[in-house]
């Protein structure tokens, strides 16, 4: 489970890489999942993105499952 640090976007997460918990940086970013430039527009969901402060490793989850 993820707990807050010193900063709203730092949190403490179980980080793969490392093999631990490790303070992570979290934010929400809406991404276009089409490649067709018509449709960009409508491909836009959002995604959790969190990044390890220790090695880098990024995780990025889709938060709409419709």
């Amino acid at each position: 489970m993820a707990t807050k640090g010193g900063n709203l976007a730092d949190m403490t997460e179980d980080c793969a890489t490392c093999g631990r918990a490790t303070p992570h940086s979290v934010s929400v970013e809406i991404l276009t999942e089409s490649g067709k430039r018509e449709n960009a527009e409508f491909s836009r969901e959002p995604y959790r993105v969190s990044e390890c402060r220790l090695c880098g490793q990024t995780t990025t989850t889709r938060m709409n499952n419709a």
